[in-house]
């Protein structure tokens, strides 16, 4: 965590490697950026297979990843079964492809919760101050003394088991990171000296803190929303593995993994692929967030 938050709060830096490609230019200049950063337009391209996978599963696959053929059990990858069948003969493909609408649905509503709760507690605490700017910061320090996923797994443990309750879970437990953060940014701010002559003119505090403080401090609150994106696939998936998340037969990626780790010694397609699913879509997630991250310092 402390690398994503230095990540999201870093102030100035170069327009590099990183930045999104064809934001200074017209259709060629995308073309020389696409070229120029191949790794970003991978993980572009895969993240936007993930969001039609979550979508329109069945344009990515024709097989029912709830209908079981005895016959064909633990068959390895091939040609008519690209990740293998699992213990009951379902095809691995299309149980991954339509896993991905649980797992996308509960990293985003984990993400928004996180950043509208951690927003509000960071606007009262720093445009406030004094003691509740204390208080809410002991808090979270508190919170944040506690490993993140320690904390969702005892959120989750008392809201019980589901989707919904593993993403509440997920979300809770990063309020207090995007509070630090959004805390910060109102603090400087608050100070400038725009937002002073605007209260100077007369304007209710309300609107000041939502017209000129909230815009001015929520960009690198944004980007660590898009950090966060990764840790949040990474934190549902691990509930789900537990067996907090969607119940059987409900395809969802961590699930996916766990039925099959009995079997990783003779069937290893079944925790590997899954695993290098998630694997692969928290480092595209990360990657596009760090070029966000970074054209957001390029303009400033």
């Amino acid at each position: 965590m402390t690398e994503t938050t230095r990540l999201a709060v870093g102030r100035v830096a170069p327009l590099g490697a990183d930045a999104l490609p064809g934001t200074h230019g017209g259709p060629t200049a995308a073309l020389r950026a696409v070229v120029a950063r191949p790794t970003l337009t991978v993980a572009v391209v895969w993240l936007a297979l993930v969001v039609l996978a979550a979508l329109v599963p069945a344009l990515l696959t024709q097989h029912d990843p709830l209908a079981a053929e005895p016959a064909v059990k633990l068959t390895a990858p091939d040609a008519a079964h690209w990740f293998g069948t699992d213990q009951l003969g379902r095809d691995l493909y299309a149980r991954v492809v339509h896993g991905t609408a649980l797992t996308l649905q509960a990293a985003i509503l984990a993400i928004l919760i996180g950043l509208v709760g951690g927003s509000l507690v960071g606007l009262v605490a720093g445009f406030v101050g004094g003691v509740v700017d204390t208080v809410l910061m002991r808090v979270a320090d508190v919170l944040l003394a506690i490993p993140s996923l320690l904390l969702s797994l005892t959120i989750v443990t008392v809201l019980g088991f589901g989707t919904v309750n593993v993403a509440v879970a997920v979300g809770v437990a990063s309020i207090a990171t995007i509070a630090r953060i959004m805390r910060s940014e109102v603090v400087r701010v608050r100070t400038a000296l725009y937002v002073e002559a605007a209260a100077a003119n007369g304007n209710r505090w309300w609107r000041v803190l939502l017209v000129h403080v909230l815009p001015n401090a929520a960009g690198p609150v944004l980007v660590l929303a898009a950090l966060e994106f990764g840790t949040a696939i990474l934190a549902v998936s691990s509930l789900s593995f537990l067996g907090y998340g969607a119940q059987p037969p409900a395809p969802e990626w961590g699930s996916l993994v766990a039925t099959g780790r009995d079997s990783i010694a003779t069937s290893w397609w079944l925790t590997t692929i899954p695993g290098l699913v998630i694997a692969v879509t928290v480092l595209a997630g990360n990657r596009v967030a760090r070029a966000l991250d970074t054209e957001r310092r390029a303009v400033r």
